[in-house]
């Protein structure tokens, strides 16, 4: 499965039809900011089409769909994007744009496209291919919302089963490494067998770098892995994903190495707590800020609201963090079909952290959780 089956790209292409006639566009042009070689930058561009190459340009009219691709994907992009035109890219965009702004139809006419999919550079130059264009028939390129990433926000069944799977392998993967875990095991060590277990069980690659943190350096939210022995009675903060059939997993989890001290305890039933108030709180309708101060009250109740800096949730599908944002300054409605974190933590310098996440997705108006390792209990 790739991030756009044939089945679902109709339909995908479709609802982006439905709101560029809303923003009065007769065409919307769709790439990424990079060649993406580490697929971490074009989900736009696979989600509408299928495509898995690193670049290419999608140009999507109210009746019709290209792909632009260079001579090492031609035959790819045939095969993976079978409700597409597939055009033949050589050179710059001066060399081949204006052929397929024809071929398309939308000469003269209005084409939009993400500013965040476009680097200066890139929109320098389609730009530029454009005025090269006779004026009577050049294209106006014009800024538009964030059409397709406000599309992408809403899973559709396929996506929340893909999500489901990647959520299995990581969830697999994590449990079989922390049951190892003993004194003496480096944060690095820790990272790596995850890693290999991840990928013995299936899956593509890390969503992210995963994070492991013991003792103080779980104070530190995005600590990076250390040459540095874990010891008896040390709480680790592990975080990590895996990416299985183009979709993220996210999952958090604080665990004690030995037997821990009493404020281990305090703080993790602090977390948790936190945690599960948001999970059985969370309702479609919320604004992001409401969903993060639902945990972020009782983490403030507890005296501890000035160490939880971050916000509680993102989405999470194609990419690792994408809309929606659940934080306090987050005016993101949360709508039944979103998939998201749910991950409060407490971070005390000198001491260490708890961070505590699941991923849910939003069905029938709250939360169901996808995420399944233990955790503590009281």
């Amino acid at each position: 499965m790739n991030g756009a089956t044939t089945a679902t790209a109709p339909d995908r292409l479709n609802r982006l039809r439905e709101r560029m006639a809303k923003a009065n566009l007769d065409g919307f042009l769709v790439g990424a900011p990079v060649e993406d070689i580490f697929h971490t930058h074009a989900a736009n561009r696979r989600y509408l089409s299928g495509f898995t190459g690193s670049t290419g340009w999608l140009l999507i009219t109210l009746d019709g769909a290209y792909i632009a691709v260079d001579f090492r994907y031609v035959e790819q992009a045939e095969r993976e994007c079978p409700q597409f035109t597939v055009f033949r890219a050589t050179g710059g965009f001066d060399r081949w744009l204006p052929d397929m702004v024809g071929d398309a139809g939308v000469l003269g006419k209005r084409i939009g496209f993400e500013p965040g999919e476009l680097t200066v550079a890139a929109f320098q130059a389609i730009k530029k291919a454009a005025e090269s264009m006779p004026t009577s028939v050049r294209p106006k390129l014009l800024s538009a919302p964030p059409l397709v990433t406000e599309l992408r926000a809403i899973k559709d069944s396929g996506e929340i089963q893909a999500l489901q799977r990647a959520v299995d392998v990581g969830d697999a993967a994590f449990a079989a490494v922390a049951e190892r875990i003993e004194p003496g095991w480096t944060e690095r060590r820790v990272a790596l067998e995850i890693e290999a277990e991840a990928k013995r069980l299936g899956a593509e690659s890390l969503s992210f770098p995963t994070i492991v943190a013991a003792g103080p350096h779980g104070a530190m939210p995005h600590a990076q892995p250390r040459d540095h022995a874990i010891e008896h009675g040390t709480a680790v903060v592990i975080d990590m994903g895996v990416i299985v059939d183009g979709y993220c997993s996210d999952l958090t989890r604080t665990m004690p190495i030995g037997k821990p001290d009493a404020k281990f305890h305090e703080v993790y039933d602090i977390v948790l707590t936190a945690q599960r108030t948001a999970e059985e709180l969370i309702r479609t309708g919320l604004t992001g800020e409401e969903a993060h101060m639902l945990a972020h009250n009782v983490i403030i109740q507890a005296g501890y609201g000035e160490n939880f800096g971050h916000g509680l949730g993102h989405g999470v599908g194609l990419l690792v963090h994408e809309a929606p944002r659940l934080a306090n300054t987050s005016k993101d409605e949360l709508k039944d079909g979103m998939v998201f974190t749910i991950e409060p933590g407490i971070y005390i310098a000198g001491w260490g952290g708890v961070r505590i996440e699941d991923m849910a997705v939003l069905e029938n108006g709250k939360a169901r959780i996808l995420s399944r390792p233990s955790k503590l209990m009281p």
